[in-house]
């Protein structure tokens, strides 16, 4: 399997695919692979290593997910109980029904529903991107919303785009999350994710900001051209934030994310740090959004993202909060596995049928690249034939 895999991520790199790639693969009791190849950015010497420290972007949102249900588990927060009493903004939804044909004032009404930290979770909110959703592109562009990446609080000041609880639409509802347990807890989410979540699962190297052991491992960022060249950006979220974004505001290693992959295998505990009871690990993992279900992402960013869809043609659920494959993959995960990715080309599944997960991370913009998909379905299949 070792060889195998270091095959696949050396190829990678050697064809030019990626300036560097990081992998690791587990199961309940422990590491079954890890390594890297390539350097940690184009035209530096750094190697990439497993330690290599990168933006996980929506991978956060697990993350955060789980600090939530922590919140559920101690009775601060409800699935089901309106939003709005933790967080009065949330108090009055308007949902954008277009914009009007003389003079382009976006047109909103009051959503007809109350808003749920279940929908925040699921991606049934209403809430969208701007770089999948030309609508709140345009109303943003209008209204002067500045973009989520800046951690202001003033980028979550956009309606809805569907009724609550009607459509599966990737956004911003975990950023929200992450507010609402900021505020029944009295403390800024960061200092929450370090003392419940990450903190007792080891992983040392993961938060929104940088410290000076992770600055030094720290990988550059990529933009990939049309012609497949890679150019190093200047990139880095906010180290002081207006607010910590849950949605995808933490940096990481993938040695490190194995460990919260490894938690959700072994039931909501690791090595003795119980983070989540069994029935919400239970609850989280299972479908909630049926019979809605996950639609393909279309980019309207080509800069950030292509179009996405992962396991086309098979239905994806959505759980709390993770895609859930609907059907066995071929050489791959079993049905009922939990997945995820961030912008930058990094990506994970969680396999408790079969036991098995593996987290890969990149730092290449725009997101979906096809020959990343590749050498991590590839590397996905050496793990289980392994």
């Amino acid at each position: 399997m070792k060889a195998e895999i270091d095959a696949i991520l050396r190829g990678a790199v050697d064809r030019g695919a990626v300036p560097g790639i990081a992998f690791t693969a587990g199961n309940a009791a422990g590491t079954l692979y890890e390594g890297a190849f390539g350097r940690r950015g184009v035209g530096q010497s750094a190697a990439m290593t497993p330690d290599t420290v990168v933006w996980i972007a929506s991978m956060t949102k697990a993350i955060t997910a789980t600090a939530a249900l922590r919140q559920v588990d101690a009775g601060r927060l409800s699935l089901d109980a309106p939003i709005g009493e933790v967080l009065p903004e949330l108090a009055q939804p308007q949902v954008l029904m277009g914009f009007a044909p003389e003079g382009g004032e976006a047109m909103l009404r009051p959503a007809r529903k109350a808003l749920t930290l279940r929908h925040l979770l699921t991606h049934t909110s209403g809430f969208s991107y701007d770089m999948w959703n030309p609508e709140i592109g345009a109303y943003m562009t209008a209204r002067e919303v500045p973009g989520i990446i800046g951690c202001q609080r003033a980028a979550l000041a956009t309606p809805l785009v569907a009724e609550p609880g009607e459509r599966w639409e990737y956004g911003i509802g975990i950023d929200w999350a992450g507010l609402a347990v900021e505020t029944v807890t009295g403390r800024r989410l960061a200092e929450v994710l370090a003392d419940e979540v990450l903190g007792p699962l080891g992983m040392t190297d993961t938060a929104f900001r940088i410290g000076p052991s992770q600055r030094a491992r720290l990988a550059s960022m990529h933009a990939k051209a049309p012609d497949g060249s890679l150019a190093a950006i200047p990139f880095e979220i906010p180290q002081d934030p207006e607010f910590h974004m849950g949605g995808g505001g933490l940096y990481g290693t993938v040695t490190d994310y194995l460990r919260f992959c490894r938690m959700w295998l072994n039931g909501g505990t690791l090595e003795g740090a119980r983070i989540l009871a069994p029935e919400t690990v239970r609850e989280a993992a299972r479908d909630q959004i049926a019979p809605l279900e996950v639609l393909p992402m279309i980019s309207a960013m080509p800069a950030s993202t292509h179009d996405v869809e992962l396991f086309p043609g098979m239905r994806k659920g959505w759980g709390l909060s993770f895609l859930i494959n609907e059907e066995e993959v071929p050489d791959g995960r079993a049905a009922g596995s939990l997945a995820w990715a961030g912008l930058a080309n990094t990506y994970f599944w969680i396999d408790p049928a079969r036991d098995r997960a593996g987290v890969v991370a990149t730092q290449i913009l725009p997101f979906g690249d096809p020959a990343v998909l590749a050498a991590f379905e590839a590397a996905e299949r050496a793990v289980y034939a392994g």
